[in-house]
């Protein structure tokens, strides 16, 4: 125990530092089926969870695990799931259900190697497109990217406060090396779960009548006299089906949209190192952002106009952010480990301002320090 900063320590692997937040948000329910590299975050619920009064349970595949968690979310309960690439897969039709339905649920994505079953027991960040985009249709959601185990915490926590605020679902991204890592975890003492507002029970209470904002007020739950008709064909905000309405499909689906994209800005959520005068600056998320932040810094000593952005909320992506940096940076680098998919998001916001470079890596390897600054060294100006 830190007495002086009021913070319990503990030596945590990055899987159970995610269940640690997840408990410590106030989760209630969780349901999955193991996978290599998540299922130490399984176990740790499984431990933990009854003994605060939750529900674990192993479902018989990942599409009843989705399932299960958005039926406990309208239970009345925080809810989550953990899996990995061939697992979110199946999660899929899941995920569209949950945004159509504003179920408030945490997917945690524990990335590997793919396609396919892929490799198993190495990393990946191959599942960030698969996040934003794996079902059918328009809709939006939010995923968070932890690059430390404290930030699985930190970040797992934040992600039933966001699932709650937007009613969406929330990924949290991490991979097999943060999953396997063990790191000291700062635990506040303080910590209080998340609150699961309830909305205002009136006569004409309408479960999909959002306010200017785009927003519902609040979470309601099955037996508290809401009333609450859920289907997932687009609906009238008193959850009657409308699939044959245009105007009101229309209208759902912009919502459900706007509601993610009208917020970008408050969801914005990166780290900015030595920005103020860096020509090249390393946009990086995840595990890279470790070796890319220590290559920064060894530049930065010996003089160079480097700097670093570190995403934390990966979508919406912030691009802005992006745009603004690339206004007075004359390059911007890219690692990650996948083909570039992120790297497109950064030269659609850089909109040719500046030149992008994209350190893709693939084969389960992690970006060493000296690869980053051996790439950055022959981007500076002489």
């Amino acid at each position: 125990m830190d007495k002086e900063n009021n913070k319990q320590v503990k030596i945590l692997q990055g899987n159970e530092a995610v269940a640690d937040g997840a408990i410590a948000a106030g989760c209630q329910f969780f349901a999955g089926y193991p996978i290599t590299p998540a299922t130490e975050i399984a176990e740790v619920m499984a431990q933990k969870l009854p003994l605060s009064g939750g529900v674990f349970m192993q479902m018989e595949d990942e599409i009843a695990s989705v399932c299960t968690v958005i039926g406990a979310s309208y239970g009345g309960m925080l809810a989550c799931t953990a899996s990995s690439g061939p697992g979110i897969t199946l999660m899929q039709e899941g995920v569209g259900y949950a945004a159509t339905v504003e179920a408030p649920i945490v997917i945690i994505n524990v990335m590997r190697g793919g396609p396919s079953t892929g490799m198993p027991t190495a990393a990946g960040q191959q599942d960030l497109y698969q996040a934003k985009y794996g079902s059918h249709g328009d809709y939006q959601i939010i995923a968070l990217m932890p690059s430390s185990c404290q930030e699985a915490f930190e970040l797992t926590y934040k992600a039933f406060e966001l699932a709650l605020k937007y009613r969406v679902p929330v990924y949290v991204l991490t991979d097999e090396i943060i999953g396997h890592t063990r790191e000291k975890v700062h635990i506040p003492s303080d910590l209080k779960p998340v609150e699961r507002k309830k909305p205002e029970l009136t006569a004409d209470y309408k479960p999909f009548e959002a306010g200017p904002d785009g927003l519902l007020d609040g979470m309601p739950a099955f037996n508290e006299g809401y009333k609450l008709l859920l289907d997932g064909q687009l609906h009238k905000p008193d959850g009657n089906r409308a699939g044959t309405l245009p105007d009101v499909c229309d209208s759902m689906v912009r919502r459900i949209c706007n509601k993610i994209t009208d917020h970008a800005k408050d969801l914005y959520d990166c780290e900015e190192l030595f920005l103020e005068d860096a020509e090249v600056v390393v946009i990086c998320f995840g595990s890279p952002a470790r070796p890319a932040i220590r290559a920064i810094k060894e530049l930065k000593n010996e003089g160079k106009k480097v700097g670093c952005l570190k995403i934390r909320t990966i979508w919406p992506f912030p691009a802005e952010k992006v745009k603004e940096i690339a206004k007075t940076a004359h390059t911007l680098i890219v690692p990650e480990m996948n083909m570039g998919q992120i790297t497109q998001e950064v030269e659609r916001a850089a909109a040719g301002q500046a030149h992008v470079f994209s350190m893709t890596l693939l084969g389960g390897l992690l970006h060493t320090p000296q690869d980053i600054m051996t790439e950055i060294e022959k981007r500076i100006l002489k």
